[in-house]
């Protein structure tokens, strides 16, 4: 009988979203009266093959206790850092790599992630025995900005769009590759923006699999308007 592999997600959730412009974290801001934080943690877990989620908080969160995701049986919360990256580390030392030698991290402002993009990454990077992101192609006319000293922002120039790509999550990388890629850029003082950079400083290849414009990273305040109106129609298929 042919075991099937299990996975294991990290959520870092310890920021506060200052660009919301909100009296809570933006985790916390409700979508159809259900936070976003539970809306994308539920999304994960309803997957079949993900058995447990890391959520990533801050040591100084008021919120999660009185949340429906506090009492979970599959899900372990760790405390969070100053910046994305601790956050995932500290998921990551919770991990048991025997367990689960794949681990995928995901935004925790990404209600709308699909099953079915989830299935895409998983498959392409087990069947390349490579690690790899969701992406979506650069569709605009991208420019360069220079900043001028009136606080303005001129052109600098055109950038090639062909191959520019939007980082999205998850992201899924072996556990002990991620973990070693992470722990060596820190120790060198690298920027560490996504899973994929850590991983590119460390030579690793990422592949890149095209996942749908849905999956919004909630930011600003008018993007719980274009979440909302994508989970429900999802909801509606």
């Amino acid at each position: 009988m042919v075991k099937i592999q299990q996975f294991v997600v990290i959520v870092p959730a310890a920021g506060v979203g200052k660009r919301m412009q909100a009296n809570c974290p933006k985790q916390y801001l409700r979508i159809n009266n259900k936070t976003i934080l539970s809306h994308t943690v539920m999304r994960l877990l309803s997957h079949p093959l993900i058995t447990q989620v890391i959520i990533a908080l801050s040591e100084n969160d008021e919120y999660f206790s009185e949340s429906d995701l506090a009492d979970h049986k599959d899900i372990i919360r760790v405390k969070g850092g100053a910046e994305r990256v601790d956050s995932v580390l500290s998921g990551l030392q919770a991990v048991d790599g025997q367990k689960y030698p794949w681990v995928l991290v995901h935004d925790a402002a990404r209600p709308c992630v699909s099953h079915q993009d989830i299935d895409k990454l998983i498959n392409e990077c087990q069947k390349n025995d490579c690690g790899g992101i969701l992406a979506t192609a650069v569709r605009d006319t991208m420019k360069r900005g220079i900043a001028t000293a009136g606080g303005m922002c001129t052109i600098e120039n055109t950038v090639d769009r062909e191959q520019l790509w939007h980082a999205l999550t998850p992201q899924l990388y072996k556990t002990e590759e991620l973990t070693h890629a992470i722990e060596q850029a820190m120790a060198l003082g690298l920027p560490i923006t996504d899973e994929a950079s850590a991983m590119e400083h460390a030579h690793h290849k990422s592949l890149i699999v095209v996942g749908s414009s849905e999956n919004i990273k909630i930011t600003h305040p008018n993007d719980l308007a274009l979440a909302e109106f994508y989970l429900n129609k999802q909801r509606a298929r």
